[in-house]
């Protein structure tokens, strides 16, 4: 019974990183139909932003985030404005940014390995060697602030969406696009706000993942189906969705781990995805599509 507890904590902690990881896809997805495979890439590349910061500055990882997040903002403002504000209304305009952001992606990989080269990096502060002891338990230090930190901007996103004029306007495009313009909402801007939104919490992921796993330049291949396989179980746009798709998926994954080795726990995403897919389309929380 002790060995059960110990594995479902570990994997309810790794739970609230993947929730972050998979919450900017989902608002991008459920705000503007964009299907962003670059995404994992661009958590890489903040994960890099955050390791040179360490390297050079001393600067301790999870204080990093007030830059990366900012970064990866100003990136995602930029990006959108040159690649998908003049396709926006193209009627096959999600089939293509599946192309477009999966040549982001290697875009991104190619530049990182050109200039970091492609071996395996990590953050070291002092917390990442340290757990926490209590009983028969241990807790990563690490994973816990991860966690923390995750579940506290995952809360924050979700009242800004709530409470806020500007999130109201969010949640009418995600809802109806056309709708959501004919009473005054200026869709081009709330769009480019969201995708820089989305690109923010990957920067804070790319920051948190840093000190709990090593990557690389190609780390985002892995990356990106896992995010797919949690965005899609959670449904396509919703945020609610996500969050209890990783702390499920990260779980059953940690049992997987323990009982038949780490190479195949991935299996346990890639199953939910094709019984998901099978039985319910739609997600656990997402809406059936009508014809």
């Amino acid at each position: 019974m002790t060995q059960i507890l110990q594995i479902l904590m570990l994997g309810l902690l790794l739970g609230g990183v993947y929730a972050l990881m998979a919450s900017g896809m989902t608002l991008i997805f459920g705000v503007m139909r964009i299907v962003n495979l670059a995404h994992a890439a661009f958590i890489v590349l903040a994960a890099y932003i955050t390791f040179w910061l360490f390297k050079l500055l001393g600067l301790d990882p999870i204080l990093s985030i007030a830059i990366s997040m900012p970064a990866m903002f100003l990136i995602g403002i930029i990006y959108y404005k040159l690649v998908f504000a003049k396709r926006a209304d193209n009627p096959r305009f999600t089939d293509l940014t599946v192309l477009i952001t999966f040549a982001t992606g290697l875009v991104i990989e190619g530049v990182l390995a050109f200039f970091f080269t492609g071996i395996y990096r990590s953050t070291t502060p002092v917390y990442a060697q340290k757990s926490f002891l209590f009983g028969p338990f241990f807790l990563p230090q690490s994973q816990v602030y991860a966690t923390l930190i995750s579940i506290a901007l995952i809360v924050g996103l979700w009242l800004f969406l709530r409470y806020t004029r500007i999130g109201n306007a969010v949640r009418a495009t995600m809802q109806n696009r056309n709708a959501a313009q004919v009473v005054g909402v200026n869709v081009t801007w709330v769009s480019t706000l969201a995708f820089g939104i989305g690109l923010a919490m990957a920067g804070a992921s790319g920051a948190l993942i840093s000190f709990i796993f090593s990557f690389y330049p190609a780390k985002h291949v892995a990356w990106i189906g896992m995010i797919m396989c949690l965005v899609v179980l959670g449904g396509m746009g919703s945020l609610m969705g996500s969050l209890v798709a990783s702390f499920l998926l990260a779980t059953a994954a940690a049992f997987v781990n323990f009982y038949f080795g780490a190479s195949y726990a991935p299996i346990t995403f890639y199953l939910a995805l094709f019984l998901i897919l099978l039985f319910r389309p739609q997600g656990l929380f997402g809406k059936k599509a009508e014809a």
